[in-house]
Parts: structure tokens; C-alpha cells; sequence
């Protein structure tokens, strides 16, 4: 009889044991899908860095090897481009035709003009205010006369690997008249795309 009660107390035991700590094997899946979730929550993390870092290397590329962006410093080419307006330029662009409008650098400045004259290109500049390229007449939509300016001297052949730009503000522009030709290589964009700065 007392062996009996000794085995119902041991199975018993084991019974409250059991009753005892329910909550054990709750704790240790809670703190299992806890790791689990930090170890996701970490991978995210690092996937959003990669993500990231790859958006900045590519518009890295985009806008400093294929796409130059900058503002209109002035109106030299009014009324088409005015102070302030957003500029999008094309730089992998590796000749240019007469009336591209192009962002070129002089004397340490990012300026804004359009090519008038390429190699072997004849200019002619007269009191008349008349462009004369190859012998033909330079009208088009330009509103302005085109004034020859001390230092330069008319008619000018562009030598090779040269290029002829002017303003569009032809009375008031800073262009080839007063710097001469312009090499191929300070070109830096062909404009594509121009925003239109709004004033309030």
C-alpha cells in the first residue's frame, strides 16, 4: 500500500512539475522568434544600405559622366534661356552642329552660348550688325544684330577642332567676338532640356 501511494506521489510530482512551468517552452519560442526577428530586421537594414548606395553611385555616374545640370548664370541667351533658368545638359555629346545650344567653360566659368561656326567655318562680321557664315546670311529667330567687337579680327576661319559661339543676346553677350574661337574640348554639355525659373 505505502509503495503505491509512493508511486502516485512520484507520477504525481511529475504531473505538478509539468503544471508548474507551463510557460517554459512560451519563453523560449518567444526569445527564438525575438533572435529571428532581429536577424531580419538587420538583413532589411543592410539591404536598405545597399540600396542606397547603389542610388548615389548611379546618379553619381548620371550626373557627373552623362548629364551636367546648372543654372543660367545671366541672359546671354535671352530670351530662350534667362538668368536662373534650369539647365540639363548632354556631355557625352562629341560634335556639334550649328545652333546646338552648348554649356562651355572660359576663363574658369561655366557659361551658356550658341555655336555659330565650326571648323573650316567662315565667319563675317560687319558694321551692318549682319552674321555672315560662309558667305550666307545668320538671321533665324535671333532678335538682336550681331556687332563685330575690337580684337577680333573679320573674316575668321575656325581652325580644326574649334567652334564659334555667340549669345543670343547678341547687344549685350560676352561670346566669341570677345574671346575668339572656342575648343572643342571646353564644350561641356549640349543643352537638352531647359526649366523654366518662375517668378512670384
Amino acid at each position: 500500500m505505502k509503495a503505491a501511494v509512493n508511486t502516485m506521489t512520484k507520477v504525481d510530482d511529475k504531473k505538478n512539475c509539468k503544471r508548474q512551468n507551463p510557460k517554459e517552452p512560451k519563453m523560449f519560442d518567444r526569445e527564438k522568434r525575438a533572435r529571428r526577428d532581429r536577424k531580419k530586421l538587420k538583413k532589411g537594414y543592410i539591404s536598405l544600405l545597399l540600396r542606397i548606395m547603389m542610388l548615389l553611385a548611379a546618379g553619381w555616374v548620371l550626373f557627373s559622366k552623362i548629364y551636367l545640370v546648372t543654372q543660367a548664370p545671366d541672359n546671354t541667351m535671352f530670351p530662350a534661356i534667362k538668368a536662373g533658368d534650369l539647365l540639363i545638359g548632354f556631355r557625352l555629346q562629341e560634335s556639334f552642329v550649328k545652333d546646338d545650344v552648348v554649356m562651355y567653360e572660359f576663363d574658369d566659368a561655366l557659361r551658356v552660348g550658341r555655336v555659330m561656326g565650326r571648323a573650316t567655318d567662315v565667319i563675317t562680321l560687319d558694321d551692318s550688325g549682319t552674321l555672315l557664315v560662309n558667305g550666307t546670311a545668320q538671321s533665324g529667330e535671333i532678335l538682336y544684330p550681331s556687332y563685330a567687337k575690337e580684337g577680333i579680327t573679320y573674316p575668321l576661319k575656325i581652325p580644326e577642332n574649334y567652334v564659334f559661339i555667340l549669345g543670343d543676346y547678341r547687344t549685350q553677350a560676352e561670346d566669341s567676338r570677345d574671346f575668339g574661337c572656342i575648343p572643342v574640348e571646353n564644350v561641356k554639355a549640349r543643352v537638352i532640356t531647359i526649366l523654366r525659373r518662375r517668378t512670384i
